[in-house]
């Protein structure tokens, strides 16, 4: 009989500890590591491919980037856990619903950012610069930024451009400017996007749950939103057949991934105004659409620089 406790006791310590590992996963966010897809950006147009070196690195830059993320996200929850627990979806991350305790997660932090760092030192030292920047920066945006209307967005913007300087100036490639043009206008765009869709989302509630949403409203996100798109497709057309791209690829077939630009865009708003999503992570492997457009985007660059 008591062999027989003990096996149920340890069962339930078993079930206990899967639960915490699971929450733990679920509050680094995996899901969002998507993003930091970013800083491929460099080495997919540099005309770098056979640099196997230059591969490997960018591959750790984007583990580093992704740990420093996850303590993002989790510095997020902690700091706006008494606000999550009232929000209608944000209430069952694994922080607010009580699965996993301030500790844990403060430890959880400690490691992903120290990971990172760590990391992100054998890119080289202005990876590391350039990753403690994007978590100071999120500190910033959590305590006040995400607060201030225009400026929540430009900052979200910032932290996708710091992934493309990761992987640019990180990495020791010149970008060229058309081409950070084009990646500020797709942030942007991102952002603002994200903003809509979180307004049809929490429609009513919307204030009482990011209280910047009251500041916006529907006929200036889709000014904003209509702005950048338009932005993203003529700074992407203007990179293809900048003289610099001539100069370094030898070639002016680039103009021809811009249909597949114009129509990710366009699915991108028809999703936003369908209000199924706005955040580019779960839109990005979630949608076929999506995925696919992404797929021979980046297929016909390959082959077109190459």
């Amino acid at each position: 009989m008591k062999s027989t406790v003990q096996a149920v006791e340890y069962g339930e310590d078993s079930l206990v500890s899967k639960r915490s590992l699971r929450a733990l996963w679920h509050l680094a966010r995996p899901a969002q590591w998507t993003k930091n897809l970013f800083v491929f950006v460099g080495i997919i147009f540099s005309n770098q491919w056979n640099d196997s070196g230059l591969i490997l690195r960018t591959i750790v830059a984007v583990m580093a980037f992704s740990l420093v993320s996850s303590s993002v996200y989790i510095m997020n929850d902690l700091i706006d856990l008494v606000r999550d627990r009232l929000h209608p979806i944000k209430r069952y991350r694994p922080l607010a619903a009580g699965l996993i305790s301030l500790y844990s997660a403060r430890l959880l932090l400690f490691i992903c950012l120290t990971l990172g760092l760590l990391l992100g030192s054998i890119v080289s030292p202005i990876t590391v610069g350039l990753l403690a920047v994007y978590f100071i920066q999120n500190i910033v945006y959590s305590k006040a930024l995400k607060h201030v209307v225009i400026l929540d967005a430009f900052s979200i913007s910032f932290g996708f451009m710091l992934r493309i300087f990761v992987g640019t100036w990180g990495l020791g490639i010149e970008p060229s400017r058309w081409l950070l043009l084009s990646g500020l206008m797709v942030t942007l765009f991102l952002g603002f996007g994200k903003r809509l869709a979180e307004s049809n989302k929490l429609s009513a509630q919307s204030f009482a749950h990011r209280p910047v949403l009251g500041n916006y409203s529907l006929g200036l996100l889709t000014q904003l939103i209509d702005i950048t798109a338009g932005g993203v497709i003529i700074s992407y057309s203007l990179y293809t057949l900048d003289a610099s791209t001539y100069a370094l690829h030898q070639t002016t077939a680039l103009i021809y991934t811009v249909p597949l630009v114009i129509y990710g865009i366009f699915r991108y708003l028809f999703l936003i105004h369908k209000g199924e999503s706005g955040d580019p992570s779960r839109v990005l492997v979630s949608d076929p659409h999506i995925i696919i457009t992404v797929c021979l985007w980046l297929l016909s660059v390959i082959w077109i620089l190459n």
